[in-house]
């Protein structure tokens, strides 16, 4: 049996650790970014996702570009993105998107969007127009597009992924007890499919998994298994962190020695990259993640 780190009392679980501090976003890197984001009109899930690695990745003059608006459909417990109904989405995203990845001259870009379930196509359209409009503005770029839950619609995940990327990632965000409180719309065994016809197409597979929202060693180790299963290529291991008292509480402060035996079980399992500790996020140093 492995014995893990973990630090789980009501007066514990209110201070965050040591190793979960970040500098905060300052230098003229980070304010080009800005500047760029806000001339442009676009989101970032950078901003609406409360990332604590904003200011690491802005002043290397990357970010991480949301479509489709910043209004999501979903209700997840974990998320900081607004919930509710979406306007219209804008059919010139996609030339923004592209003109602000050029002139930002990114080598790696990564690109997602909030669920959009109202739409017949899930914003499928509008995923392939981008990916085209940034392949065609900058053709050097590689791209990640971190794509939502289709509902089962494969039709509309083909159309979101043949545009060109190099790595499609659909994030699992937890283990199979805890997907009705952490993605009561979403389905565990439907996001292993997604990611195994997302395989089957022939494109890097990739996806994400939280920490510390009251899961086991063993039902993580399970999602390991079942990811091997379903042909995920790449996975990424972090810490929860609440957004708000509104938001799902964090259970556990995972110690990083914890966060180094998934690495080493996830890779022993046939998992072909595993980027895991307490500040990784989806697209923390995606550019890593290309050629795997």
């Amino acid at each position: 049996m492995i014995e893990l780190p973990v630090i789980a009392s009501t007066e514990q679980r209110k201070k965050r650790p040591d190793w979960l501090r970040v500098k905060l976003p300052i230098g003229p890197a980070y304010a080009n970014v800005r500047k760029l984001v806000d001339t442009h009109k676009l989101h970032t899930i950078c901003e609406s996702g409360n990332c604590p690695n904003m200011g690491e990745c802005w002043g290397a003059g990357t970010a991480t570009f949301m479509i489709l608006g910043n209004v999501c459909t979903r209700s997840c417990t974990f998320c900081a993105v607004a919930t509710g109904r979406p306007n219209e989405y804008d059919t010139d995203e996609p030339r923004r998107v592209a003109e602000a990845i050029t002139l930002m001259k990114v080598k790696h870009a990564v690109i997602t969007s909030v669920n959009r379930d109202e739409l017949k196509d899930r914003g499928a359209e509008i995923w392939y127009q981008t990916v085209r409009a940034v392949k065609e503005a900058s053709p050097t770029t590689t791209i990640e597009t971190l794509i939502p839950d289709t509902k089962g619609n494969w039709d509309a995940l083909i159309r979101m992924i043949e545009g060109g990327q190099e790595v499609v990632s659909h994030n699992m965000e937890t283990v199979e007890r805890l997907y009705r409180r952490v993605r009561p719309q979403a389905r565990y065994e439907r996001s292993l499919e997604q990611i195994r016809r997302t395989k089957e197409y022939g494109q890097r597979t990739k996806t994400g998994i939280m920490l510390g929202l009251g899961e086991t060693t063993d039902e993580v180790l399970k999602a390991m298994d079942d990811l091997v299963e379903h042909g995920c290529d790449i996975l990424t291991l972090g810490q929860y962190l609440q957004p708000t008292k509104m938001h799902h509480e964090v259970i556990e402060w995972i110690h990083p020695d914890t966060f180094a035996m998934y690495k080493e079980q996830g890779e022993l399992r046939g998992i072909k990259y595993v980027e895991s500790g307490p500040l990784v996020r989806s697209s923390y140093h995606a550019e890593k993640h290309v050629n795997v």
